[in-house]
Order: C-alpha cells, then sequence, then structure tokens
C-alpha cells in the first residue's frame, strides 16, 4: 500500500473528496492537502503542495483534481522530480504510470464523470492490470 497526498482547489474538491474515500478503502495512507471546501481558492498552491509532498518523500504518490487537471498538473511539474500526468481514462491513466512513470496523477472534474475517475485510479495505481 501508498503513502498518497491529495489535492485540489475548489473546482476539484467533490471529486478529490470521492477518490481520498476510494483511496482509503483500497488500504493506502491519505494525506488530504486541501482544498478543504468549494471556497474559491488558487490551484497553483495545491498543485505544488503535492508535489512537494510527493518530491520530499512524505508521500509515495500524489493525485490532483481541478476543473480540467491541466493547471494543477502545470503546477506540480514546476516541482524537481515530479512526473504529473493529466488523464481522461483508465487507459490514459495506466499508460502515464507503465511507460511514463507518472507520480503524481491529475484528473478534471469538469472532464471526467466519477466512475471513470475511479477506473483511472485503480489503473494508474496497479498498471498491471
Amino acid at each position: 500500500m501508498y503513502a498518497i497526498a491529495v489535492g485540489s482547489d475548489h473546482a476539484g474538491y467533490a471529486l478529490k473528496q470521492l477518490l481520498a474515500e476510494e483511496l482509503r478503502d483500497l488500504g493506502h495512507e491519505v494525506l488530504d492537502l486541501g482544498a478543504h471546501s468549494t471556497d474559491q481558492v488558487d490551484y497553483p498552491d495545491f498543485g505544488a503542495a503535492v508535489g512537494h509532498a510527493v518530491a520530499d518523500g512524505d508521500v509515495d504518490l500524489g493525485v490532483c483534481v481541478c476543473g480540467s487537471g491541466i493547471g494543477i498538473a502545470m503546477a506540480a511539474n514546476k516541482v524537481a522530480g515530479i512526473r504529473a500526468a493529466t488523464a481522461q481514462n483508465a487507459e490514459s491513466a495506466r499508460l502515464a504510470r507503465e511507460h511514463n512513470d507518472a507520480n503524481v496523477l491529475c484528473l478534471g472534474e469538469r472532464l471526467i464523470d466519477a466512475e471513470a475517475a475511479v477506473d483511472a485510479l485503480r489503473a494508474w495505481l496497479d498498471p498491471g492490470v
């Protein structure tokens, strides 16, 4: 099992909460770095926080969510050693991990439904399946 940091802005809050619960249900340790509500916040702060948690070795992996998954991935990727990938489905998530060794998965709450997001998360966590 992994220690996994999760982070989102306000636009990704609901999906982040769902994914954090899924991670806990799968037996992973979750470090929730926020946001902790739907109050408007800036996604770069949370992408960077997850990136630093992974790069500093506080956790093994990270999961970020914003409206598109793109901006928060760009913010996380500014941290040295981070390989954040935005995934649109289970196959892109699996390939991001298997072929590119993505250590941060980024998803867009406005672009992926909850079931597909959970499938992407599971595929990224275990790309051999």
